[in-house]
């Protein structure tokens, strides 16, 4: 080949190569960042125009680097996602490699990929939840989910809890019963609200855990009669729910509630897509159901931790009984997305590597003999926290201003400015936490060390002493 030949052979790849050098230069700049965002960038939850958002420039492990260079340890997992920590090696290789050999695939062909990931998934799920169907995230898992219920029984009630959150679509939000729903609720989704178990701010007047499952129960029973059984499709809870308080639900709570759908006809639907996938110390959160037997409902929704959220990915796993509902009957649903080979790679990757590593396993520990404790013995000395809950790296600190009266010390769906001072503290000593109304959640990624976790408790600690002080 002549050097004529050569250099016309190489150009267009070398073009390439510095397209894609002048493209990542101008992304990297954090000031643009901030401009182009306030510009530009809609934010979900948000009154825009109040916004000074942080830039993140580059992330690794538990940790994460603002615009500044400014380093945090990362207590909120993003919005509780990164389970396996940012930038893990394995996760973006695979991606890597995925989008070397096929990017994309509509979901009416078989790949590779998906199926794999299909496998995975269905090997720890509970039961015979054994057919997966793929979707892009969270909210839209929770929408199919409820549709093959309605579909399979041939109701359309749904019931779900007040403290609860299920997504931000019209169906989702509607299902979810926390303040976010009330702007889009016209009481038109067929959604019924009820009270789940939650012994620190008992609507049962519970003294005891036992107490409160019972009375939870009764309450529940009678929702359906009321209701009419014969009316409602499915209830929707959430493993552990998430966002409303990481509420672990008493021992024998959802094997009750197993119970009455089963009595009824009652679609159960397990919304895991915050406590599932190694969060709680478990795969999911109905394994802690019934002193650790577990429960097995007859849908479950993922997304999140599947793929540490790396690529967008959720999903419905599907008991046999409502797959033979659509085994000779079309299932009148789908997404483009469906399945997608990038997001699916990402989640074998995952999951092979918290098999590999037991990941789950070191989840439990780091709750037990870590967040726990160091979250207990700080309870004792900070009057504002009424109380801390959680299992494996899923815990939420309830900040009051009053332990006696328990009023919280920023109203649902907003803030204060003794808040504002505990946040502010974290984020000037170097932590981000996540945080909902007046709790602080301490959900950092499952593969966080001992002592990173300590060290983010340390942090929190001053905060809290500095921001009580101040008040």
């Amino acid at each position: 080949m002549t050097d004529a030949a050569t250099t016309t052979a190489t150009a267009p790849a070398d073009r390439i190569e510095e397209s894609m050098h002048d493209d990542l230069a101008t992304t990297l700049d954090p000031e643009r960042a901030h401009a182009l965002d306030r510009a530009h960038v809609f934010h979900s939850w948000s009154a825009q125009a109040a916004l000074d958002p942080m830039v993140i420039t580059r992330a690794e492990g538990s940790r994460v680097w603002d615009g500044q260079g400014r380093e945090y340890l990362d207590f909120s997992s993003q919005l509780v996602f990164t389970n396996l920590g940012h930038q893990h090696p394995r996760v973006v290789a695979a991606i890597q490699e995925q989008a070397a050999r096929l990017c994309t695939v509509a979901p009416a062909f078989a790949n590779g990929t998906r199926s794999e990931a299909a496998r995975l998934v269905a090997s720890h799920t509970p039961g015979d939840l054994d057919h997966v169907f793929f979707t892009n995230g969270g909210a839209d898992a929770n929408e199919h989910a409820i549709r093959m219920a309605r579909l399979h029984t041939g109701r359309h009630k749904v019931l779900s809890t007040y403290r609860s959150y299920h997504g931000g679509t019209h169906l989702a939000v509607n299902v979810t019963g926390d303040p976010r729903r009330w702007p889009s609720d016209h009481a038109s989704a067929g959604v019924v609200h009820f009270f789940g178990p939650f012994l620190y701010r008992s609507p049962f007047h519970a003294t005891t855990e036992a107490e409160e499952c019972q009375r939870a129960l009764e309450h529940l029973e009678q929702v359906v009669a009321f209701e009419g059984p014969g009316t409602i499709a499915a209830v929707v809870l959430e493993g552990i729910p998430g966002t409303a308080g990481v509420m672990v639900p008493p021992r024998d709570y959802l094997a009750g509630v197993r119970e009455i759908c089963d009595r009824y006809g009652i679609v159960m639907i397990a919304d895991e897509v915050m406590s599932g996938f190694g969060r709680s110390g478990r795969w999911f959160g109905v394994d802690h159901a019934s002193g650790g037997a577990g429960v097995v409902p007859d849908l479950l929704t993922f997304a999140k931790g599947v793929n540490s959220g790396y690529v967008p990915l959720g999903g419905v796993a599907i008991s046999d009984a409502i797959f033979a509902t659509f085994a000779h009957d079309r299932y009148p649903g789908g997404l483009t997305y469906s399945g997608h080979p990038l997001a699916c790679a990402a989640a074998v990757a995952t999951i092979r590597t918290m098999e590999d590593d037991d990941v789950v396993g070191r989840a439990a520990a780091l709750g037990d003999d870590v967040l726990g404790p160091g979250l207990r013995a700080l309870a004792e000395r900070h009057p504002w926290v009424g109380e801390v809950r959680g299992t494996g790296a899923f815990w939420a600190v309830e900040l009051v201003r009053d332990r006696a009266t328990k009023e919280p010390l920023a109203p649902a769906g907003g803030s204060s400015p003794e808040m504002a001072a505990v946040l502010g503290g974290c984020k000037e000593r170097g932590l981000l936490p996540f945080t909902t109304d007046h709790r602080i959640h301490v959900v950092p990624p499952l593969t966080t060390t001992p002592d990173e976790a300590r060290a983010g408790l340390r942090i929190l600690d001053e905060a809290l002493t500095a921001a009580h002080a101040a008040a």
